[in-house]
């Protein structure tokens, strides 16, 4: 068992006796959550003609529960410090199964929408509590990067795989069963995480959770990529875009200044971002979730639209992202036993934006062999020399009263960095293609999204760079009973 202090110095005993049994509970549940961020994606066409989408509106298909998730993330994670990481972890899956079979019955757009928010509030309680367990499971040492090397893999197979599945039952089962597939899935997960997962009592016992700040932080979130979203309806120079722009920029600083000066438990410790490696790894995860996310829309559009593969074969093809992924993410781990996690960073950044940027290239009569796999290949081995050692810098060094908050933080930027990307990489994309929806038309559009990515990874190195500390994860120091990041040389 793991004795670790609370925030009042008590001791807090971790029954983690079951290490491995932890790791696998927490594996499954970040696989539903990531084929849930990608299970839609290829069933878009289908869904916008079963319940009558138009083209902005069928965005928010993705959008609400990215948003949600986002938004909620902060609050998630203090929830779970505060009420303990196993008892949340298992209202979230619960909470999320039942969002998913209402979505699934949607008769209109507003329910499917509605189905997709609610999945994004069980996922924005479960996610941060799984990984708050895992960061207090394996504090350090190599069974940390070896835990956060099977965590990386286990996404980054959840998220492709997600594609492969969606397109799968869109084609042979109906787009409905693109929410129904999560119900078993979070059935499966609750079993695994209530017989796998050892109970403990929570780690803060902190004053009343900072409701307002969710409140403002997941409006001003939402309203700022709204904002983006409309900008193929209304110029970025127009009196309705600035005004929406300047309101969620002023709910945000709302936030800020709410987090400043509440009486109540803040979602987030602002003084947590005074730490290089927290703020660095946050920064990086947001810009690397916004070129992710942009990515897989971008390749599932061009087969799809452009190279006219049936949503299975779109599924396939885009198999070999995952085994890359998953192939970077076992090179991580013994790479991760000798160099510092800047070091990985910027080499798994450099690699993906090289990766994308081919992709970039993209002709209209191209083919798989020659426009996908190819960059798939290289970039998704450059995704998973990241995961890993992103997760690692953001959470190591963290005291166990704020392991739920930090693992909120670092989801929190992945989903809005992967929301405002969307928005802001698909309307760029919609203005170079105009009105010319020919197959070249379409093919400027997709490459220019995926140029843009490689340029955001390259902003990813910059911030690994000039932010991160020099620093193992198999090695960190110690101060106080706690693990540290020390500053960088």
């Amino acid at each position: 068992m793991t004795d670790t202090r609370s925030a009042s110095g008590h001791p807090v005993v971790h029954a983690a006796a079951r290490p491995g049994l932890t790791l696998a509970a927490v594996a499954v549940v970040q696989f539903m959550v990531s084929v849930d961020l990608s299970v839609v994606n290829l069933g878009l066409p289908r869904i916008a003609t079963g319940l009558g989408f138009s083209a902005v509106g069928l965005t928010w298909v993705i959008h609400a529960y990215a948003l949600t998730f986002g938004g909620l993330l902060l609050l998630g994670g203090k929830i779970a410090d505060r009420y303990g990481h196993k008892r949340v972890l298992l209202l979230g899956l619960a909470v999320f199964g039942l969002a998913s079979l209402a979505g699934g019955f949607a008769q209109e757009p507003g329910h499917l929408v509605a189905g997709r928010a609610l999945q994004g509030v069980g996922a924005a309680a479960l996610s941060p509590a799984a990984l708050a367990l895992l960061t207090i499971t394996f504090p350090s040492g190599k069974a940390r990067v070896r835990a956060f090397g099977i965590w990386s893999a286990m996404n980054a197979a959840g998220g492709a795989l997600g594609v492969l599945i969606g397109g799968v039952l869109t084609q042979y089962a109906g787009w409905r069963w693109v929410m129904f597939v999560s119900v078993p899935m979070a059935a499966v997960a609750l079993a695994l995480a209530w017989r796998g997962v050892a109970a403990a009592p929570p780690a803060a016992r902190g004053g009343r959770p900072d409701v307002l700040g969710a409140v403002l932080a997941t409006a001003g979130m939402s309203l700022l990529v709204f904002g983006v979203v409309r900008t193929d309806q209304h110029a970025w120079t127009s009196p309705v875009t600035l005004a929406t722009l300047a309101v969620a920029v002023a709910l945000l600083a709302a936030f800020v200044y709410v987090e400043r000066t509440t009486t109540r438990d803040p979602l987030i410790r602002l003084g947590l971002l005074t730490n290089r490696s927290v703020a660095g790894a946050n920064s990086y995860n947001l810009l690397l979730g916004a070129a992710m996310a942009s990515s897989f829309y971008f390749a599932s559009l061009y087969l799809q639209q452009v190279l006219d593969a049936s949503p299975t074969m779109a599924g396939i093809q885009l198999l070999p992202f995952a085994i890359g992924v998953i192939a970077g993410a076992a090179v991580a781990i013994k790479l991760g036993y000798r160099l510092p996690l800047r070091t990985m960073l910027i080499i798994g950044g450099l690699v993906t934006a090289a990766g994308f940027a081919w992709f970039g290239l993209i002709s209209a009569d191209g083919s798989f062999l020659t426009d996908v796999l190819g960059p798939s290949i290289v970039a998704s081995i450059g995704f998973g020399l990241c995961l890993g050692p992103v997760v690692s810098a953001a959470t190591v060094g963290v005291a166990p009263s704020e392991t739920g908050a930090a693992s909120g933080l670092l989801s929190s930027s992945r989903q809005i960095g992967a929301s405002l990307g969307l928005a802001a990489l698909g309307t760029a994309a919609h203005a170079r293609t105009g009105q010319n929806t020919t197959l070249e038309g379409l093919t400027e559009g997709y490459g220019l999204g995926m140029m843009l990515g490689a340029a955001l990874l390259i902003g990813a190195v910059l911030i690994a760079f000039a932010v991160l500390p020099r620093t193992s994860a198999a090695t960190p120091e110690k101060h106080g009973g706690h693990d540290v990041i020390p500053q960088a040389e």
